[in-house]
């Protein structure tokens, strides 16, 4: 049993979900899961529900959680310290940043975006060539360094001890990268990566105003909203909406199609969901080939109908 460290996204006092599925894929291993900054009493009880055998509060001198850097340093820093066979994050806007830092800190590769892990075999599988196939891969550092596709791994609670640690990390800041201040984009809707639902509206949607139509259902059910290429193309949607291969990859449980025809480039973007629902009035449209469950029918017909059911 290897030692497996997990950097752990916390919100608002609370574990997000996808890093307690990142734990979920190193279960059975002795996992050290990672806060940046000092407070880990508010997020304990949870990480020790999921698995974590330590929990260490990671932290540098300086303005710390203003600089990714500084951060990354800590990160790698822990690395060495605990000799761990593992390093472990999500594949988010955090995770990509702060892995991609690290591991070059370590020189050790980095595999981003994974939707398996072997930590004994030292393997991975992820997608490639726009969703096409998946391909497994055998990684030859010293330290397994990847961050793993949200929401792919569904948590399973798997109780240890929770032991509280504390890692001061010997590290200067180069001062490279401060960040001042954080905006939160939209007006306060569920993150795409993370949403454990989302509904998704394409060109059919023919203006930006009709996705209140979307937002209306989603509202029922906890979804994020998205948009395909061809929408934002349109301008009917910001860049920020925007699901598929020049846009965010997404694995949610559920997955609602709207007006999407189903092209390659967004199906690389949403293909690992866990189930696909597609609504398109144009009953050869590509996506009926790719989808769990399908309703030919104009939207504007079909989505009000769901919400009023939901």
């Amino acid at each position: 049993m290897g030692r497996i460290g997990i950097l752990i996204e916390v919100e608002n006092n609370a574990v997000k979900e996808t890093s307690l599925g990142v734990m979920t894929a190193a279960a059975g291993q002795e996992i050290y899961a990672l806060v940046l900054g000092s407070e880990t009493s508010s997020v304990k009880d949870k990480l020790a529900e999921y698995g974590a055998a330590k929990i260490v509060a990671v932290t540098a001198p300086g303005d710390f959680l203003s600089s990714p850097d500084l951060q990354s340093l800590a990160i790698a820093a822990s690395v060495k310290e605990y000799d761990f066979e593992a390093l472990l994050g999500t594949a988010s806007v955090t995770g990509r940043d702060l892995y991609a830092r690290v591991a070059s800190i370590l020189d050790e590769p980095l595999v981003s975006d994974c939707i398996e892990i072997n930590i004994a075999e030292k393997t991975v599988k992820k997608s490639h060539f726009s969703g096409k196939i998946f391909a497994s891969l055998r990684v030859n550092g010293s330290v397994l360094i990847c961050t793993v596709r949200p929401n792919t791994i569904e948590p399973k609670a798997s109780p240890a001890a929770g032991e509280l640690l504390e890692f001061t990390a010997d590290v200067v800041d180069p001062g490279l990268v401060k960040i001042v201040e954080t905006k939160e984009g939209g007006t306060g809707k569920l993150d795409l990566i993370s949403a454990p639902v989302i509904i998704t509206g394409g060109r059919a949607i023919k203006a930006a105003e009709n996705y209140t139509l979307l937002d209306a259902c989603a509202a029922k059910i906890g979804a994020a909203v998205g948009a395909t290429r061809a929408a934002v193309d349109a301008g009917y949607a910001p860049h920020s909406m925007q699901v598929g291969q020049t846009g965010k990859t997404v694995s949610p449980r559920l997955y609602i199609a709207c007006g999407v025809s189903g092209a390659v480039q967004h199906f690389a973007g949403m293909k690992t969901s866990k189930v696909i629902v597609a609504i398109n009035e144009d009953k050869d449209a590509p996506i009926f080939n790719k989808c769990d469950y399908g309703i030919v029918g104009d939207i504007f017909d079909v989505v009000p109908a769901l919400t009023e059911k939901l």
